[in-house]
């Protein structure tokens, strides 16, 4: 059978996962019944499989038996294991990455697999990621016969705002095969964008880079009445939050875009009390390390500017998080060869411009060729333009597309192993 009929045939099973994950999401890197639950749908497999020490992850290495010299390892897991682990060397590896966590937001999409944790919901979609995931790992055993080389999963949790792929990075999951992977692939699901089960990427940038700004005045409280008597940080913070917009206008090219979003905005407790200070937090997007950069310099030196011209003191953090996501262009044009020869030509779109989001998979791009493919699961019939987006609380995704994003999965693993092996690397 092939792939796709294969992971058809397992529909029903990663749909029973995707929901049971959907239904007890956890935050952060801190994961233990997510983990729990992935070990339990790679047991019985012939994976090598580490825990992390920092996180809850779960990294699994399947080793190929094709052209290996003991024919009857395919049979002794054992056998094959050890004789992977000493080619492995030699032997091609591609990796490939689903992430585990959920977000800290309260479901109300009515579903009947809703979330049973209060607070916490699979907005974004990696649930159906860590399920797609393991049933790849069923595929991809069930031909490990057919792999001249290994395949690494990297189960990761803390991909929102925790930096999860640092941490597996820092913990040896680019090592795990003996080899760096000559290949890495990621998946990501979306409620909108495209048409119902539409693959789409694109080579180069893919998504922005995110930074932190943390922003505090100081000034000296007093009554509203007498704002003279004070130092009022209200009115510089305002200022502040206005003059960042213009500054980007005035100083950035419009053609490589800068994105500087203020969340949150505090200040006070009584309208007529002046307070002691003011704060605001924001978010920083950027799409080339010369815009980054200069944002890094540009913020402070507007921000302190401000605050000295109001006589008042600020503390500003600009705390760097993710870098850009950069697709390797050669692997970006190997995932979208596979991908049309498995479901054609009109499944697929490349982009014209990058998203506007941020990914700590662009840490593993940075370290290893590969690509990160988005899918869409968009309620099929509706208008996917103007449906609740990844993080919205009333998010769904449609669970049809769970074979094919499984499918997709391990046809990435199993072609590029066979190219890598072959010699043919482009």
């Amino acid at each position: 059978m092939t792939v796709i009929a294969d992971a058809r045939e397992l529909q029903d099973e990663i749909v029973r996962l995707r929901h049971r994950l959907h239904q007890e999401p956890e935050i952060g890197l801190d994961l233990p019944r997510t983990q729990e639950k992935v070990l339990e749908a790679l047991h019985g497999l012939p994976f090598e499989i580490t825990l992390g020490q920092d996180t809850t992850s779960v990294t699994a290495v399947l080793r190929g038996t094709a052209g290996l010299d003991q024919p009857a390892a395919r049979n002794d897991d054992a056998a094959a294991a050890g004789a992977g682990s000493s080619a492995s060397g030699e032997r091609p590896v591609v990796l490939l990455r689903g992430d585990m966590d959920g977000l800290p937001v309260q479901e109300t999409t009515g579903v009947d697999y809703s979330s049973r944790i209060d607070g916490a919901m699979h907005a974004c979609g990696h649930d159906l990621h860590t399920a797609m995931l393991a049933g790849a790992a069923t595929l991809l055993a069930e031909r490990r016969h057919q792999l001249a080389g290994d395949v690494v999963l990297m189960f990761q949790p803390g991909e929102e705002g925790c930096d999860g792929a640092g941490v597996m990075i820092r913990e040896g999951v680019l090592d795990a095969a003996g080899k760096r992977p000559d290949a890495a692939f990621g998946m990501h699901v979306m409620a909108g964008l495209e048409p119902n089960a539409r693959f789409f990427t694109k080579p180069d940038i893919l998504m922005s880079a995110s930074d932190g700004l943390f922003v505090t005045v100081h000034g000296a409280g007093g009554h509203g009445s007498a704002p003279h008597s004070a130092k009022d940080p209200v009115t510089a913070v305002s200022e502040m939050v206005t003059a960042l917009q213009v500054m980007i206008t005035r100083q950035f090219n419009m053609f490589d875009p800068v994105v500087l979003t203020v969340g949150l905005l505090q200040a006070g407790t009584k309208r007529n009390v002046i307070p002691e200070s003011a704060r605001f937090e924001a978010t920083v997007r950027t799409f080339s390390e010369a815009s980054r950069e200069k944002m890094m310099t540009a913020v402070p030196q507007l921000l302190e500017g401000i605050a000295a011209a109001h006589g008042l003191a600020v503390t500003v953090d600009y705390q760097p998080e993710y870098p850009l996501t950069v697709t390797d262009v050669d692997e970006t044009h190997n995932a979208e060869r596979i991908i049309t020869s498995l479901f054609g030509d009109e499944r697929y779109s490349r982009m014209a411009q990058p998203l506007g989001g941020s990914e700590d998979f662009s840490r593993v791009l940075a370290e290893v060729p590969g690509s990160f493919i988005c899918l869409s699961a968009a309620a099929p019939g509706e208008d996917h333009r103007a449906a609740p987006f990844n993080h919205s609380p009333f998010a769904t995704f449609d669970d049809n597309v769970l074979a094919d994003g499984t499918a997709l999965y391990a046809e990435l693993a199993l072609t590029r192993i066979a190219e890598l092996a072959a010699g043919r690397t482009r």
